[in-house]
């Protein structure tokens, strides 16, 4: 039973979220405090765990609808509070430290249960779950991640080709304009390589890309109807701090790993070692299991309940969240993995930055 009901827990954060907005002042900060003082203490002092489920175990975990319905429930979830995020800011009368604080922990919520599970319904195969993918992305205005991310990024993660892998010796400040420029290039350029597959203009309603830059501005211009248009800058505020939480979390799960490119030219196929992973198991839950990261790439559509650890997948030292707080340090950070990385490579990186 507590096998199920452990992923309630990862309610604890938009409601972290929905108590700033109802108290305000110093708990504006709630879920900041939840996501980046909590949860890294507790990891510190609470077991992980590397345990797989067996054959029989997984069989009977993929039979479980709960686990899709504790997804869906985060589009209203995060819809709600959203609607009251708007209505807080526009009628509040807030002082400037409350707006801060409560545009950083809607942007936290955008980024944990908007992008992330967009992210794990962005791989799902039917057309209602690729429509509630797309609904959660929009409030962080990054739709074309599915795109980028299912094509390219799964196809090219741990070479020079991903904008989404982080190179040795890179800090994260540079890779978040790495990430985020070449991952929206990449999405416009796959897209109109898919429909030029497909006989399909690339100028018409087909091109999802198109369809993304109209929808997005038409969700900021409702907001500035019903919320008046100071609030659209809010809502712009709280889709950076959500997208920059993603990429932070990019910039952690693949830093200075590498695939080898073989004489063909093609490089090795995506293995275990190509990602960090973390078996804090309370990260594990609040993310969905986003820390079980080489299954991930090894089996993208496998769903999040079921994911396995891997012993040759490098772990990192510290929570996905202590690591978030580290990586905005540079040096700090180069200094924790950067050994790590040498050893996980044998010595030898294939891509990096030494300027």
């Amino acid at each position: 039973m507590w096998r199920d009901a452990k992923y309630l827990i990862a309610y604890i954060l938009p409601a972290a979220t929905l108590s700033a907005l109802w108290f305000k002042g110093v708990f504006a900060y709630n879920t900041v405090i939840v996501g980046f003082v909590l949860i890294p203490v507790l990891e510190q002092v609470l077991p992980r765990s590397s345990r797989n489920l067996s054959e029989v175990e997984e069989e009977q975990q993929l039979q479980k609808r709960l686990f899709d319905w504790l997804l869906y429930a985060n589009v209203p979830i995060l819809y709600g509070l959203l609607a009251y995020y708007f209505h807080t800011v526009a009628h509040g009368q807030l002082v400037a430290y409350e707006v801060i604080g409560l545009t950083l922990s809607m942007g936290i919520t955008v980024g944990a249960i908007g992008i992330n599970v967009g992210h794990e319904l962005g791989h799902r195969a039917t057309a209602y779950e690729q429509w509630l993918a797309q609904a959660l992305l929009l409030p962080a205005l990054y739709q074309h991640f599915t795109i980028e991310h299912n094509r390219g990024h799964h196809k090219n993660v741990a070479t020079p080709l991903d904008p989404a892998t982080a190179r040795r010796n890179q800090s994260l400040y540079r890779f978040w304009w790495q990430s985020v420029s070449g991952s929206y290039r990449n999405a416009w350029r796959l897209e109109r390589e898919r429909l030029q597959k497909t006989g399909k203009p690339a100028l018409s309603w087909y091109n999802q890309m198109l369809r993304f830059t109209l929808v997005q501005p038409l969700w900021l211009l409702g907001i500035g109807l019903l919320f008046g248009w100071q609030v659209v800058l809010a809502a712009v505020a709280v889709a950076v701090v959500g997208v920059l939480l993603l990429e932070t979390v990019n910039y952690i799960e693949h830093y200075g790993l590498s695939r080898k490119q073989l004489a063909s030219g093609y490089y090795e196929p995506v293995r275990p070692e190509h990602s960090w992973n973390s078996d804090h198991e309370l990260g594990r839950i609040f993310l969905y299991e986003l820390t079980r990261h080489s299954d991930h790439h090894y089996k993208a559509n496998r769903k999040y309940q079921v994911l396995r650890h891997f012993d040759e997948s490098p772990q990192l030292p510290l929570g996905y969240p202590a690591s978030i707080l580290l990586a905005l340090v540079p040096p700090l950070w180069f200094s924790l993995m950067n050994p790590l990385v040498d050893k996980v490579a044998g010595g030898k990186c294939d891509f990096s930055i030494t300027n």
